[in-house]
């Protein structure tokens, strides 16, 4: 699967027209890739499932929705959007549509003792209604989520979907680690509820950081990895959640 190549291809579809029928065996594809997904803690418990999005509260015409549970553990929200974001980049390849719905809820909040996190809605999609081109969206620039080094990743990585396009992340390289920051700027925070800016945003940076590893294999960088746990409140600006040792 070339995650990278697909970065490129994604887009978020708010609203799914002209879709097509997924088949029955294009499903099981998608069951038999979940199967296949990396946690980013292999410790927490989850269970993705797929059912129709008439299931669920997500009325913007997509054919099923892929539902996230998990354990409430440490750092469950930040893995849910790490493995998330692998099965984000697999329906772009298989030109099936998604959308990540936050204030979706399904029929069942519990499964096998989970709790539901999060889910994201599908339709298979005509392949002239992925993006063309990437560099046209709306992100912040460059300065302001990058600091040091670009090494040649970081104008793909800040393209890196989020809630709402928060962007709520910073990096700073030191010369031979990648220092990654939730950033959020008190009093900031869109369209989104106060009380759900935290949790969706942590959620973002799961999806971040496998977008970051992507293109940091993708340059041929070996790294090691460093997760520290986010436990600080909306009035902190800057949390560290990860660091890169790298090299090449």
């Amino acid at each position: 699967m070339d995650y990278y190549k697909q970065i490129f291809k994604r887009k978020s579809f708010h609203i799914f027209k002209d879709t097509d029928k997924l088949t029955g065996d294009e499903i099981q594809e998608l069951r038999d890739f979940i199967k296949t997904v990396k946690p980013l803690n292999a410790e927490i418990k989850t269970e993705i499932c797929i059912v129709p999005e008439k299931d669920t509260t997500c009325k913007r015409g997509g054919e099923f929705c892929i539902l996230f549970y998990s354990e409430t553990k440490d750092e469950y929200l930040r893995n849910i959007g790490y493995m998330g974001e692998q099965i984000d980049l697999y329906l772009a390849s298989q030109n099936i549509g998604a959308l990540w719905f936050g204030i979706g809820k399904p029929k069942d909040i519990k499964v096998n003792g989970l709790d539901y996190v999060i889910m994201i809605s599908i339709a298979k999609m005509p392949v002239d209604k992925f993006r063309k081109d990437m560099f046209k969206s709306k992100r912040k620039p460059l300065s302001e989520i990058w600091n040091g080094d670009a090494l040649k990743i970081a104008e793909i990585v800040r393209f890196t979907p989020s809630a709402c396009n928060t962007q709520p992340w910073l990096v700073k390289n030191t010369g031979c680690e990648l220092m990654v920051y939730r950033f959020k700027k008190p009093g900031k925070r869109g369209i989104m509820p106060a009380d759900k800016v935290r949790y969706y945003n942590k959620i973002d940076m799961g999806i971040f950081l496998f977008v970051l590893e992507t293109c940091l294999e993708h340059e041929n960088f070996t790294y090691e990895r460093t997760l520290f746990a986010d436990t600080t409140d909306d009035s902190v600006e800057r949390t560290l959640i990860a660091k890169y040792s790298y090299c090449k």
